[in-house]
């Protein structure tokens, strides 16, 4: 032991002997007497509510005559009237001084520590799930919460008188689950904020672009360091190449590539161009695919499959849509039927379908629609907005193989920024101005943020093992959900693709619009709010996809699974 070290043993033990004398001194000179409580100790005021706790009968009279001195109601608290004298040996003295010293010496013992022992403790620890079932159920059991919505509702009530319905896109509003909106206030990582504090784990991701989680910080270094030079050009700039070249070398389909300020933008510019390619103006979508709300995509289907389009939207006039004819998603004789009796420009469709819900294709659908565009001189558009760099790397197109003449792009290649692109052969791509004669054009397309975004994420979902990560934990998600309905007594079905994922209140198999429409929505909108009150955030809407992110961890993955449990089991 090096001197300091006796010297700081010596300082603590005194210290420890003088308090503890003191101590000693005071507790033996003041209990070596008799003591009785006053009357002011012995009784309390009563206060309603609390429970009254008779003395004994003998003390009862004591406590009467003492509260009939105040104007105050008492009651007399039993144990407190009578304490009976005690004295105390002087030893008391000696014997605390020796214990205060005795604890001085192994307090000092015990302090001393190595340096590795002095380290700071960690704030928050990896958790680590458990695969014990109870324990899961009582975790969701925890995070169940009644939301306090005070705020989102103040918020939502003013937006309504300055905005139509309050929001900026409809979905927003929760009209098909009911009830209020949350309103945002940050967002980061797998996590959201709303302005009344709470927080969810949120599998909305913007509606797509958050793939390597909100607020990453690559992405964030990346747009400080462009934001330095200015937030728009309306002029070329080197950034567009980058991005550009990157998108190409990706997606199959892609030899040249336009970009816009949004996915509706890009499917506006891409309808152009393929009926001015094409010479023709017949297009067919799909029941139940969303492209935007130009107006010739606005188009509901009637009972027949070779119904011409009506407009879905008032405003839309039958003109804009006369030229739009509606298929069945993975239904090829339908397609074929309207390919036979018109000249139609292009096949559009998503690759996956993400607004009914997610509905996969089958491999031969889209192999059959390949063969059928070839045959009858049309061409095939992947609307990849939702798809594209969300299920792999080159797409949807990549994933399964099959390569459409033209693609829409949005969401990811953004790195959430508004963005949106169309690209195709360079052939087609050759019409469009000032390369040719088809015009489009935008003031902020091309955008050095949304361009300094994109690049930085597409960077990031390059790095090995992207893609595996997100098709495990959607799986273990959505197989986990599936499980908690079917075990709860409910008819579900779903499914995902790599980050991308969705599920529905029946039997199934879902295979389009109309098998769709069947699901239990009105469960689905309890399930919804339930979900909420569990701390976990899913589109507003049972016909909406769901995405997950590279900042969703396994923790994550299973508080969700164990809160659907729990959820399931209220429907």
């Amino acid at each position: 032991m090096s001197r300091n070290e006796e010297s700081r043993l010596v300082v603590s033990a005194l210290l420890a002997l003088a308090a503890g004398a003191c101590f000693g001194m005071a507790w033996s000179f003041s209990s070596s007497a008799a003591y009785t409580a006053p009357a002011a100790v012995r009784i309390q005021p009563f206060t309603s509510g609390v429970a009254v706790m008779h003395p004994p009968v003998q003390h009862q009279q004591q406590a009467l005559e003492a509260a009939s001195q105040g104007s105050e109601e008492f009651v007399a608290v039993p144990g407190a009237l009578h304490t009976e004298s005690k004295s105390y040996s002087p030893w008391a003295l000696l014997a605390l001084p020796l214990i205060g010293a005795l604890a001085g010496y192994l307090f000092k013992s015990t302090s001393s520590s190595t340096n590795s022992e002095r380290q700071p403790i960690a704030l928050c620890e990896v958790y680590a799930p458990s695969t014990d079932h109870y324990t899961e159920l009582v975790m969701a059991a925890v995070t169940a919460r009644k939301l306090n919505t005070e705020k989102s509702n103040a918020i939502f009530e003013e937006a309504k008188t300055i905005m139509p319905g309050g929001v900026s896109s409809p979905v927003r509003a929760f009209k098909s689950v009911g009830g209020n909106p949350i309103v945002l206030d940050r967002v980061k990582g797998a996590y959201c904020w709303d302005v009344d504090g709470n927080q969810f784990i949120d599998y909305v991701g913007s509606w797509g672009p958050a793939i390597v989680g909100h607020a990453n910080d690559e992405v964030l270094d990346a747009l400080r360091e462009t934001l330095q030079k200015g937030t728009s050009f309306g002029a070329p700039s080197a950034l567009e190449n980058v991005l550009a070249k990157m998108v190409i070398a990706a997606v199959p389909s892609v030899e040249m590539v336009r970009f816009t300020n949004s996915g509706t933008e890009a499917c506006m510019g891409m309808l152009r161009m393929v009926r001015a390619f094409t010479g023709r103006e017949k297009v067919i979508k799909f029941e139940g695919c969303y492209h935007g709300h130009a107006d010739g995509f606005l188009v509901q289907a009637g009972s027949g499959v070779a119904t011409l389009g009506l407009p879905d939207s008032p405003g839309v006039p039958a003109g804009a849509t006369a030229g739009t004819l509606v298929a069945q998603y993975n239904d090829l004789a339908s397609v074929e039927a309207l390919l036979k009796g018109n000249d139609v420009a292009a096949v559009i469709l998503e690759p996956v379908v993400g607004n009914s819900g997610f509905i996969p294709p089958t491999k031969e659908f889209l192999v059959g629609l390949r063969e059928l565009t070839t045959k009858y001189g049309a061409l095939l558009v992947f609307d990849e907005v939702m798809t594209g760099f969300r299920i792999a790397y080159g797409c949807a197109q990549s994933y399964f193989g099959v390569t459409p003449d033209v693609t829409t792009m949005g969401k990811v290649i953004g790195g959430g920024l508004p963005v949106g692109a169309y690209g195709g052969r360079k052939d087609i791509m050759a019409v469009v101005a000032p390369a040719g004669p088809m015009y489009q054009a935008g003031t902020l397309s091309g955008n050095p943020l949304a361009m300094a975004a994109g690049i930085k994420t597409m960077e990031i979902l390059q790095r090995p093992g992207t893609y595996e990560y997100l098709d495990k934990i959607t799986k273990r998600l959505i197989d986990g959900i599936l499980a908690a309905g079917r075990d709860a007594g409910h008819a579900v079905c779903g499914g995902h693709i790599s980050g991308m994922f969705g599920f529905f209140f029946c039997e199934g198999p879902v295979r389009n619009y109309q098998d769709a429409t069947k699901s239990d929505t009105k469960k689905f909108a309890k399930w919804h709010r339930l979900m909420l009150e569990h701390g976990v955030y899913l589109a507003p809407s049972q016909f909406e996809a769901g995405f997950t992110s590279l900042a969703h961890t396994e923790a994550d993955i299973d508080r969700t699974i164990a809160a659907a449990q729990e959820v399931m089991k209220q429907l």
